[in-house]
């Protein structure tokens, strides 16, 4: 069998330290297509299939050195390895097969090997194989769009706001009160869409599994600090009050450091407590942090509008806008949950109609659940 992409022959490398098996498994399948490459030694055999990846791996159970399903833990574990189909070849009985299918291989096929049976299961597996390749390569394509995409407007956008900045300034002539605030209308725009922009940009690579999370040793304690202090003016501009319980905290006996990216957890904060703020109109915004020697909460509550229950089902869902007036494209919560989730955290929020929202963001202390 080819594969579609310029008719080249599917690879497959069977592993088996009996020679006549090899033999006989290279002739039911030399006359499909493929390219077989066979090899007794289970360490060689690990060694070509990081050197070279094939499309399908038959992988005998019963080997010195390494055995089928060390082998299998080993392909699985290897992060630089494209998706590979492990076939398990097996004499023993279903105990062997579970553990197999649990160390990562996809499929089984019992000696002696039927001919028909190993043909439709090597087909079925290269289907898989060709199917998840081609998913990944349609990811990967829509991941450079995107990136091309939001480079080619942002560029744009940045460049059209130094301008405006400029003729608002009045650098140029001289401009009246009221063309001034059109000026600053036009640069909020831009401004409103090239933060649209950076978000759509982080979504899809966090969709794509190609962000990079830098884990690292912070001090939660001074984050929530930063992020409310940072805020504070905003807050004070609509004259909200924007509280937290930082100052009861035992700085002495609370365990302040978690594992985390700063930069993320720093958007995710910012973003949670800045709607906060742009939905309340009148009353406080609270901001608690909750440390144990297990999980770091935050919690933002807040006295604004509040949320229905069905609005509150699909908040953290892809591009949903609340019915708030001042609803943005509904990226901001979406990645926030990724972000959140990306640490193996969680968040939520309670919240009833005129009754305000709380939020609720969960991140474990220890670094081993983050590796």
């Amino acid at each position: 069998m080819f594969n579609n992409k310029l008719a080249i022959k599917d690879r497959i490398l069977v592993v088996d330290d009996i020679y006549d098996n090899l033999l006989v498994i290279e002739t039911i399948l030399e006359d499909e297509g493929y390219e077989i490459e066979i090899q007794q030694d289970s360490q060689l055999g690990l060694e070509m299939v990081e050197d070279s990846p094939p499309d399908l791996i038959l992988l005998d159970v019963m080997m010195p050195e390494i055995d089928g399903y060390e082998f299998t833990r080993r392909v699985r574990q290897n992060k630089q390895l494209p998706f590979i189909p492990i076939l398990l070849i097996t004499a023993h009985d279903s105990i062997s097969v579970v553990e197999g299918l649990d160390a990562g291989a996809d499929d089984f096929i019992r000696k002696p090997v039927d001919a028909d049976e190993l043909q439709a299961r090597v087909r079925s597996l290269l289907r898989l194989k060709h199917s998840i390749d081609e998913r990944d390569h349609m990811a990967s394509l829509r991941q450079d769009f995107v990136s091309r995409f939001t480079h080619d407007l942002r560029t744009p956008l940045a460049a059209s706001n130094r301008i405006l900045k400029l003729l608002r300034e009045g650098r140029f002539f001289e401009i009246s009160p009221e063309i001034e605030q059109i000026f600053t209308t036009m640069i909020t725009s831009n401004d409103d869409l090239l933060h649209m922009v950076n978000s759509l940009l982080e979504v899809y690579r966090y969709e794509a599994d190609c962000k990079q999370v830098n884990f690292d040793k912070i001090n939660i304690y001074e984050l929530v600090r930063d992020v409310i202090q940072a805020l504070t003016p905003l807050a004070e501009e609509k004259q909200l009050k924007l509280k937290s319980n930082l100052e009861n905290i035992d700085l002495e006996n609370s365990e302040l450091y978690i594992f985390a990216d700063r930069i993320e957890i720093k958007r995710v904060l910012t973003n949670i407590i800045g709607n906060a703020i742009k939905f309340t109109k009148t009353g406080f915004i609270e901001v608690n942090l909750k440390l144990d020697l297990q999980t770091a909460q935050i919690s933002i509550k807040d006295t604004g509008p509040g949320m229905a229950p069905e609005e509150q089902a699909i908040l953290f869902e892809r591009f949903r806008t609340g019915k708030h007036k001042n609803s943005g494209s509904g990226l901001g919560l979406y990645l926030s949950r990724c972000i959140v989730e990306a640490h193996h955290g969680s968040i939520s929020v309670e919240s009833e109609s005129g009754k305000g929202s709380m939020f609720t963001i969960n991140l474990p202390v220890s670094g081993e659940q983050n590796k």
